[in-house]
Formats: structure tokens, sequence, C-alpha cells
């Protein structure tokens, strides 16, 4: 099992910054694929981006260059870095992990982010 925990959300103006950080507990960490989804009311959770448990990153086209995603393994942590916010990157993040053998995922409990004047 793993529990996962976001911080870091929040109301900031359009061009601004926020880091979201995404703690884990319960299980090895380093093992875990891991992602950040976004979800807005009657609409489906997408990825955002994500960041395998070798380091690969994938980023939606929409965040290419605006957001960055990285991973402590020694702090179970994994961030992420969102520059030059746009009111249409407002949205719950959540957070997941996929473990990187077995058929094992996990979610947190999301974070809302608010781009807003």
């Amino acid at each position: 099992q793993v529990q996962l925990v976001e911080s870091g959300g929040g109301l900031v103006q359009p061009g601004g910054s926020l880091r979201l950080s995404c703690a884990a507990s319960g299980s090895i960490f380093s093992i875990y694929h891991m992602g950040w989804y976004r979800q807005t009311p009657g609409k489906q959770r997408d990825l955002v981006v994500g960041i395998t448990n070798g380091g690969t990153t994938h980023y939606a086209d929409s965040v290419k260059g605006r957001f960055t995603i990285s991973r402590d393994n020694s702090k179970k942590t994994v961030y992420l870095q969102m520059n030059s916010l746009k009111p249409e990157d407002t949205a719950v993040y959540y957070c997941h992990a996929r473990h990187g053998i077995r058929d094992l995922e996990f979610w947190g409990q999301g974070t809302q982010v608010t781009v807003s004047r």
C-alpha cells in the first residue's frame, strides 16, 4: 500500500508559479512510476506529466516548457514546479503512483490550483 499526500496548491495570478509536492509513505517509493493528473468539474482526469522509476519524463503538450516534474526517492516525494501559470491550468491536481511491476496504482486526495486575477 502507498499513501499519497499532496500539498502546495492555492491561488495564484496568471504568470505566477506554484510548486506541488506529493509525499508517499508505506512502501518502496523508488519502484513506482509517478505522475500528476488534473481534473476540472465535469471533465475527465487527464495526465499532466509523468516520471518513471528510471527518471524518464513525459509532459502533456499544454504544459511543456512551463511545468517540471522531479522526484527525490530518498524523501519519497515527487514535485511539480509550475511556472507561467495560465487560467486554463486551474484544476484539482492529483498525484498518482503506479507500481513498476505489479498491477497496483494509488491516488492522492487532490489539491486545488486556481489561476486568477
